[in-house]
């Protein structure tokens, strides 16, 4: 507010200086000019009358002569006060137009209006800066579930997007740099209601920055952030930061998943990717044999290093080792988009590809001339922008590894359902055959698209049915909750997948396992099952149908009627 009033008087000040001049001038030249009645005595304007008429004169509104008729020696002076003064306005309403059209004055109203917009924020939100490809599915994601956001980013063109894209909640924007704390603070870092900052701009300082500002200003808030770097890694683990996450380091650990337990990796994709799209269909990397990297950049580092740990030979093509760095011994130098440099690289004895490089078009070239080549060839391909996602399925790749999609996912678990990351790290201890079984599950009770995964926490907000149940001394079983509730005798499709119960935590509980108040479940399944899961656990007579088969009366006129039938 203050830096608007500071541009308000710096621009306005020789306008009103001049206003008030001109005015002074025309009023005081009215009270001295003298005047005649119409019987001949003279008069002379007084201060309030001559003020009126020039206020009104200046406006062109034109009430006539007052209070009498004016001699010609106060026309005269009327003609040019008439002319000066609306020169005056002109200059000062000319100098209004041009401050509402400065970029910085708009830049002042608009953080002034996005900081009034946050600060009556009364729910939980999240605070995203950046608002690239991460940063907008992450805020589509979050906003679907019915969570706030907040976003931040450099670009107005970007923040200007959010008006087009018709997220399901109202989003409050601004185009800022995230790396200043006064900008910070704006958004709502301090705010009571703030749950979470989020840093995924495609600028690690900036990262490290906010999660600096972040962890000083609201040290119990958590945060998430973006790095590509190792230092800046550790630079963000030093000050607290809750997650730090490496597309690259990321989906090397999904490859290595992929290699050990297919199973488990098809588990992630079906689980943690975005609801409503096709299953994907499991892959089977091979293991045995050597693997070409084309590109030993940050990605193509990740996987040499995740390949060599677990005993796959790699083969590096690079064709600027000079700003890599140098790649392991015997690589070759070239881009790989052409036949002639994949053949030296061993092409034809290579069981898998890495099109790993920071450039689309070579990396479609690669696997296009790697297939004409290999048609067999497991290939992997990296996609660098989400606008080049139709031409990236058009050579049908075995995996696609897309940084901003894969921050995304992991983000939106760790905000959306931090138990099904919690799943996930116990199911890793699991055999692949249990996976296996578990993925038959799922396909089998969900059909070809990924399910809606949710919480559903057991206390008087989200299942008052259960904790009346409780409250009467009663037991309520998983095998009670997952039936429908209008007919009793079928499950629901869906599935509980963990409980937290304290620190226990149980993988998949059979039907008879007994809830327990305080409870958290972690279900998966169709939406409209999960619906009728949230009704059995809110309503009385849903949660008794379904447990005793009993039907209760609802409203008044049943019940008398019930009543009348018992007696």
């Amino acid at each position: 507010m203050n830096n608007i009033v500071f541009l308000v008087m710096r621009r306005m000040r020789a306008p009103l200086l001049t206003l008030v001049v001109v005015y002074a001038i025309t009023v005081l030249g009215m009270t001295l000019v003298p005047g005649e009645l119409p019987d001949g005595t003279p008069w002379r304007m007084d201060i309030f009358h001559a003020f009126y008429f020039v206020s009104f004169m200046s406006t062109t509104i034109g009430f006539g002569e007052i209070p009498h008729e004016f001699s010609d020696a106060q026309r005269l002076w009327v003609t040019f006060s008439i002319y000066v003064t609306v020169i005056a306005w002109l200059y000062a309403i000319g100098t209004i137009i041009s401050l509402l059209q400065d970029k910085t004055f708009q830049r002042a109203v608009a953080e002034r209006l996005f900081a009034r917009r946050v600060a009556r924020l009364r729910e939980p939100f999240y605070l995203i800066c950046g608002y690239g490809q991460t940063g907008q599915t992450l805020a589509r994601a979050l906003t679907e579930r019915g969570q706030h956001v907040v976003v931040l980013d450099r670009d107005e063109e970007k923040i200007a997007m959010i008006q087009l894209q018709e997220l399901p909640e109202y989003v409050p924007a601004l185009a800022a740099d995230a790396s200043r704390p006064l900008v910070l603070r704006e958004a709502g870092l301090p705010h009571r209601c703030c749950a979470g900052v989020v840093a995924v701009t495609n600028v690690n300082e900036t990262n490290l920055m906010v999660a600096i500002t972040a962890k000083l200003l609201h040290p119990e808030i958590k945060v998430i952030c973006r790095a590509d770097s190792r230092d800046i890694e550790a630079n963000m683990a030093s000050f607290g930061t809750d997650e730090i996450v490496d597309p690259f380091e990321s989906f090397a650990q999904h490859l290595a998943l992929a290699f050990d337990r297919p199973c488990l990796y098809l588990l992630h994709r079906w689980l943690g990717g975005e609801h409503g799209a096709l299953l994907e269909e499991p892959v089977y990397p091979p293991r045995e044999g050597r693997w070409m990297v084309c590109g030993y950049g940050r990605f193509g580092k990740a996987m040499v290093e995740k390949l060599a740990r677990l005993g796959v030979e790699t083969t590096v093509v690079e064709a600027r080792p000079d700003l890599t760095g140098e790649p392991p011994e015997g690589y070759v130098l070239g881009r790989g988009t052409e036949a002639e440099t994949l053949i030296d690289a061993g092409i034809h004895e290579a069981v898998g590809l890495i099109a790993g490089t920071d450039d689309d078009a070579n990396n479609l070239s690669i696997v296009m001339t790697a297939r004409q080549l290999r048609p067999d060839l497991f290939v992997i391909q990296r996609q660098n922008h989400a606008e080049n996602g139709e031409l990236v399925k058009t050579v049908e790749a075995n995996m696609v590894m897309h940084p901003s999609a894969i921050i995304a996912e992991r983000i939106r678990v760790q905000l959306g359902t931090p138990l099904l990351a919690t799943f996930f790290e116990h199911a890793r201890q699991e055999s692949n055959a249990w996976a296996c079984e578990l993925a038959s599950r799922i396909s089998a009770l969900l059909g070809e698209h990924v399910p809606l995964v949710s919480e559903i926490d057991l206390d008087p907000g989200s299942a008052p049915a259960v904790m009346h149940a409780f409250g009467g001394g009663e037991r309520v079983t998983v095998g009670d909750i997952m039936r429908d509730p209008w007919d009793r005798d079928r499950p629901l499709r869906c599935m509980v997948l963990l409980i937290a119960r304290g620190e226990r935590h149980v993988l998949l509980p059979e039907e008879g396992f007994v809830l327990a108040r305080d409870d958290r479940l972690l279900v998966t399944g169709h939406d409209s099952a999960i619906t009728r899961l949230a009704w059995n656990l809110s309503h009385d007579a849903a949660l008794e149908f379904v447990r005793t088969g009993r039907a209760i009366p609802q409203g008044w006129i049943w019940r008398h009627l019930a009543r009348r039938t018992e007696s």
